[in-house]
């Protein structure tokens, strides 16, 4: 069964850190936005980028973030088809979020049983 996706917002106090959660929920969608942040990618590209994620998971992501329109698809009448994927305005207004997220991210990943890599982007 599929979820809900955006449900109706009551405008308590939080209902806008609320709104703004449903729209990045999730394992995947801020982490495909910030590899949308370098640039247009292929899909194989982000997946290759996205290490551990589905094909299936992934296309339904892309799907996601483009009907929230946090993402641009371009499709090219071409064989074998060409479909790119790039960040939108609206994605783009969230860079600020993503970047303090990695940054954190970053400074507290020890915290978290994993190691530091030496050399991380």
């Amino acid at each position: 069964m599929a979820k809900a996706r955006h449900s109706r917002f009551d405008c308590n106090p939080g209902c806008s850190v609320e709104a703004a959660i449903s729209l990045i929920d999730g394992k995947w969608k801020c982490v495909i936005l910030f590899h949308l942040l370098g640039g247009t990618m292929r899909f194989n590209e982000i997946r290759r980028q996205v290490t551990g994620i589905t094909q299936r998971t992934l296309t339904n992501q892309l799907r996601e973030l483009e009907d929230d329109g946090l993402i641009v698809r371009k499709i090219y009448a071409q064989v074998p088809p060409k479909v790119e994927y790039t960040i939108s305005p609206l994605g783009r207004s969230l860079e600020p979020i993503l970047v303090a997220l990695k940054a954190w991210g970053d400074a507290n990943i020890g915290r978290f049983g994993k190691p530091v890599a030496a050399n991380a982007a």
